[in-house]
């Protein structure tokens, strides 16, 4: 557990009461990765010259909706007049495209730098600031993940955080189009500008 300490005012919770918030709002296992890619975005932060507190609330706060009923999402689409497609997908898009606006209004963020993160953390876009790459490789390469490739992520990152962006891309795109699922635009936008023509390891 760290000890960092709010400084920026971003919101009005200390580390320690976000912390709290986040586990009354999800089961152990979820909190538990969230602990882990907080931790992950920090390193990562650290490592780039971005700003570790912002990284820090972006990684408790990207699941915070995660385990939300699919009525919460459909209810709020309408509450927030989102784009009406948006009921065609499921949780894994709607917890970051809709929680946002959830977490905005619920925990009064403000900060348009952490809400945008959070907003395309499982799906990337073409133009993502730092603090967007950082959420995205963090959720994939934090230490409680267990999959093929995961270390070699976790390496890459060490190095290029928009290489780490392309190859955690083109992995999830390998497995949707194995899976035979439905991808996100934002996805193949994502791998449109840091995959293609590009050699991937």
């Amino acid at each position: 557990m760290n000890n960092l300490e709010y400084q920026l005012n971003l919101l009005p919770y200390t580390r320690a009461e976000l912390v709290n918030l986040v586990k009354n709002q999800v089961s152990e296992k979820r909190f538990k990765h969230i602990l882990g890619v907080e931790q992950a975005a920090i390193m990562l932060a650290e490592q780039y010259g971005e700003c570790t507190e912002r990284a820090s609330i972006a990684g408790l706060l990207h699941d915070y909706c995660k385990e939300l009923p699919d009525s919460d999402f459909i209810a709020a689409i309408e509450k927030y007049h989102l784009d009406g497609n948006l009921k065609t997908w499921n949780n894994n898009i709607w917890h970051g495209m809709v929680g946002v606006y959830i977490i905005r209004e619920q925990l009064a963020l403000k900060d348009e730098t952490i809400l945008h993160a959070i907003e395309i953390h499982t799906t990337g876009a073409a133009q993502m600031s730092a603090l967007d790459k950082i959420l995205y490789v963090a959720d994939y390469i934090e230490l409680g993940r267990d999959f093929p490739g995961v270390q070699s992520a976790r390496e890459i990152a060490e190095k290029s955080l928009d290489d780490a962006v392309a190859f955690e891309t083109a992995h999830t795109l390998s497995y949707l189009i194995e899976q035979r699922l439905a991808i996100y635009p934002l996805t193949i936008a994502t791998y449109n500008r840091y995959c293609a023509g590009k050699k991937q390891e």
